[in-house]
């Protein structure tokens, strides 16, 4: 879902919250490098990006991948797309990548991101905490 793929890439580096609602799924799962369980459901998706976007510094991606995987929550092979990003979060390089699994219409119904270097995990996971506080959702 090229489309998709490259609307979520726009939204994402113009910080359009609004933009990026409409590719979730109602059901969205959000799998965090920071906790086990995903986040559920787009209200708490987008909470979360609220706060990633105020987080990351200087987010650019710097590709962009196609193919099919196995999605977590029931194993079935769907349509994917890996974007490899690159930023900054409280002065720390961060090397990851979002991989957005898609619904046959086209819209995000489960995305994993995953990031390094450890030093990075833990800073990321400390500066989304603290937003999520902010905000009132944790």
């Amino acid at each position: 879902m090229p489309q998709t793929a490259d609307r979520f890439r726009a939204a994402v580096e113009k910080r359009d919250l609004a933009a990026l609602e409409d590719l979730f799924t109602e059901d969205v799962r959000l799998y965090s490098p920071v906790k086990f369980r995903p986040f559920e459901g787009r209200p708490m998706v987008m909470g979360l990006f609220g706060v990633l976007l105020r987080v990351f510094e200087d987010l650019r991606y710097v590709g962009h991948f196609e193919g099919a995987a196995e999605t977590s929550a029931d194993g079935t092979r769907a349509p994917a797309t890996v974007l490899p990003f690159r930023a900054t979060v409280d002065g720390k390089d961060i090397h990851g990548i979002d991989m957005l699994h898609f619904d046959e219409a086209g819209r995000i119904r489960e995305f994993t991101v995953m990031v390094r270097p450890g030093s990075a995990v833990h800073t990321l996971g400390q500066a989304v905490l603290a937003g999520l506080q902010a905000d009132g959702l944790a």
